[in-house]
């Protein structure tokens, strides 16, 4: 098992570096540290209840368990039920998360990181596959460190085509365990003079490649550099109708933006992946609140997924906001969990090391949400159309009405 970096406390005790005050996460914190009475009080109002009840654990193989031990990544399991109803049988999909840090320093050769990496993923998909997992989904720029931070163009060396080497690396695995796989990179567009974009590859339970679908957002916020690499999507909001579903895949970045959310539900997505690679300072609190909002307000599954660690670069660099030069972007926090269209939420993965996440889900609580909430039937997409097509023209005046006696004098 491999040893983790540690750091010392004010007390001396050391704890694993990332953990929160040495616990995986503040599940597990608030798990030990209050009474079971009170801990399963404020776990309903953490968590939520999935159809009136707690979720539910799932009982994994002895060998998947063993491949989690072996290579010492998190591995949780969860189940999201439905109401039983007369006319449909249960739509059950089991899907999994997975979340890692880099296998090798960024001093390394890049074909050595790459080929870790690759390595490192094997077990953790192994145990996916092992575990009947019938979708699965990785991180945000999973084959690299996530290098945008720094500026540097020798980076794009990690850029390549749809049907590159990790895409033919998943399909063996995807056909191997009938298993759909998501699977986020650095493309590189040869057919529109070599343009580099942020993507996410649709491989099919057969090995086929179903789609793609390119990041809608670019972030120009802190260390986040990416448009000196890519710019924004031209694929729209694709949803992929699956041997198992329709999913959606919502990059990084366009978790911020509700418009995007709500235009892969308004495609038909049951579920919604947004791979992501966030850090600590800038976003952990938004983290439980985003992915879980969306997917109570359009009716879907959601599954967060953030890489793991402290990313090092050689070369110190600085992003125009007033902070000395820093060789790292900060910690990966992890923390990957998934959301229900009913406010459940599973407990997230470790916030300082590799994790797999298994959920069963019954899709058929989509369309139960959407009967008891009718957020589609009462929505004002009229109104709010006739609101955007004025926003987006130059002349658009915005629609405020001042009090008249706020202007005059005493």
């Amino acid at each position: 098992m491999e040893k983790r970096e540690g750091e010392e406390t004010e007390n001396g005790t050391t704890q694993e570096k990332g953990s929160i005050c040495g616990f995986d996460s503040l599940y597990h914190l608030l798990q030990t540290s209050l009474s079971p009475q009170l801990f399963q009080e404020v776990n309903r109002i953490l968590l939520g209840l999935n159809c009136g009840k707690k979720l539910e654990s799932i009982a994994l193989p002895q060998p998947v368990k063993a491949l989690s031990a072996n290579h010492d990544f998190d591995l949780q399991a969860f189940s999201f039920s439905a109401d039983k109803e007369s006319l449909r049988g249960p739509r059950i999909v089991r899907v999994g998360l997975i979340q890692n840090s880099i296998a090798l320093p960024t001093t390394e050769p890049f074909l050595n990181q790459r080929e870790a990496i690759f390595q490192k993923l094997i077990p953790m998909i192994d145990a996916a596959g092992s575990s009947g997992v019938n979708i699965l989904c990785l991180q945000e720029a999973w084959t690299m460190p996530f290098a945008f931070c720094t500026r540097e163009k020798k980076w794009c060396e990690f850029a390549e085509e749809i049907d590159g080497e990790s895409t033919k690396f998943l399909q063996q695995l995807a056909q191997k365990y009938s298993m759909v796989i998501i699977s986020p990179i650095l493309e590189r567009d040869v057919n529109h003079g070599e343009t580099l974009w942020n993507t996410a590859v649709i491989i099919g339970n057969h090995g086929n490649i179903i789609g793609k679908h390119r990041k809608n957002h670019i972030p120009r916020v802190g260390d986040f550099n990416e448009s000196t690499y890519y710019m924004e999507g031209n694929t729209g909001h694709p949803v992929f109708e699956t041997a198992y579903g329709k999913i959606a895949v919502n990059i990084c970045y366009g978790r911020h933006h509700p418009l995007n959310w709500l235009a892969f539900g308004l495609n038909g997505a049951e579920i919604v992946f947004n791979p992501s690679a966030t850090v600590g300072e800038l976003s952990e609190p938004m983290w439980p609140i985003e992915a879980r909002n969306a997917a109570i307000a359009n009716s879907y599954f959601v599954g967060s997924i953030n890489r793991v660690g402290t990313e090092v670069f050689p070369n110190p660099f600085t992003s125009g906001d007033g902070k000395p030069q820093h060789a790292d972007f900060g910690h990966f926090y992890g923390s990957s969990h998934f959301s229900a269209p009913d406010a459940s939420c599973t407990p997230s993965l470790a916030r300082h090391m590799d994790g797999l996440l298994i959920s069963d889900m019954d899709l058929n609580l989509c369309r139960q949400l959407k009967d008891k909430w009718g957020f589609r039937m009462t929505a004002r997409y009229d109104v709010y159309a006739d609101l955007l097509g004025r926003y987006v023209k130059q002349d658009f005046e915005p629609q405020v009405i001042s009090d008249p006696l706020l202007h005059k004098s005493a």
